[in-house]
């Protein structure tokens, strides 16, 4: 007789878990029902269905935040994926949440950014009626681009916790913390690129933030990931997980340095109207060449329109791609004339 190690995996859940946290033996399931796995539990199955999807790899080569960086070690959105995961599933174990969940989410949440960043974002944004954001397009990813089509067929309490990471509280506890732990990672290794590209001194930072969360970036997310613990152990999965006051107050503040210090530099500011224009020269161009995208997008914009599958085209793409097409689209190439030879 064959183990069923997911139910003996539910079990453990229903005895150790918290109040607060979400079993995989009642989620309210998928849009398409399948057959239960021996092995692994719903969430369990959600990782997996984003790890080994092509969205996910493509992260690899996609900005965080400094514009296509030519040293190895600045984070790229893959990275900075992993580093949410990893900071969430160690919330999420102290607290005693559902882990498989909480990775879930945080593995897919940036699953429909554009190249580019942020900077790519807006600049889609302005030009696609409707406008565009990265948290519906991640959930779009998910549930109707991937698997020529089909989508991954997530569980539900996934897909709300992918939705909601970066404005709204999901309606898990598992969802909440990862929208937390989004913002402590890129906040704290923003902080270390924008130092190693030279847009930030350490003794930029403002004193009151070094001296409550620490001076080096291990020691600021260690006090940041106890802080959010120690002020969530209380909590009831409808209240909204904050730090302790000390630490929310130093988070915020150091919060609205970055945005005015390095996400609105002047080093950032410079590549922004180049991206934009990458960005709009090619979406006016595929609007009026549907049949140069991929099979795909052609299908898209005879179902849903010319202007969705241009925006799902050219948020699919990573930033290499995206230069690389334009420049075939709109530099001329040089040629060598044998005659004159």
């Amino acid at each position: 007789m064959q183990l069923n190690i997911r139910k003996k995996t539910e079990e453990i859940e229903k005895a150790t878990l918290s109040k607060n946290a979400k079993l995989s033996s009642e989620t309210i399931g998928r849009a398409s029902p399948e057959d239960l796995c021996d092995i692994r539990t719903e969430f369990q199955k959600d990782k997996d269905k984003i790890v080994h999807s092509k969205s996910f790899r493509r992260l690899k080569h996609k900005t965080q935040v400094f514009i296509s960086p030519k040293g190895d070690h600045y984070r790229t959105r893959l990275t900075h994926t992993l580093e949410v995961s990893q900071i969430a599933r160690t919330v999420a174990r102290a607290l005693r949440l559902n882990e498989d969940l909480t990775e879930a989410i945080a593995l897919g949440h940036d699953l429909g950014h554009t190249p580019f960043g942020h900077t790519g974002e807006d600049a889609l944004n302005d030009i696609l009626p409707g406008g565009f954001r990265h948290f519906e397009q991640s959930v779009r990813v998910v549930e109707s681009l991937e698997n020529n089509g089909r989508g991954l067929n997530l569980t539900e309490e996934t897909i709300n916790g992918i939705f909601c990471h970066s404005n709204l509280w999901s309606d898990t506890f598992e969802g909440k913390i990862v929208r937390i732990c989004d913002k402590i990672a890129y906040i704290d290794h923003d902080i270390d690129d924008a130092v190693r590209a030279g847009n930030l001194k350490e003794k930029d930072l403002p004193v009151n933030f070094i001296n409550i969360c620490g001076k080096t970036r291990s020691q600021r997310v260690d006090t940041m990931v106890k802080s959010l613990i120690n002020g969530c152990i209380n909590k009831n999965i409808s209240e909204i997980p904050k730090m302790e006051p000390e630490v929310q107050s130093a988070f915020e503040e150091i919060h609205k340095f970055m945005y005015s210090w390095v996400y609105s530099s002047e080093i950032l500011s410079s590549e922004k109207s180049k991206v934009v224009v990458v960005i709009e020269m090619l979406y006016n161009f595929f609007i009026k060449n549907v049949k140069k995208m991929s099979i795909e997008s052609q299908r898209i914009a005879q179902t849903q329109g010319v202007p969705r599958a241009v925006a799902d085209y050219l948020a699919g793409m990573t930033d290499e791609f995206a230069v690389n097409i334009y420049k075939d689209i709109f530099i001329p190439k040089s040629f060598s004339c044998n005659i004159c030879r």
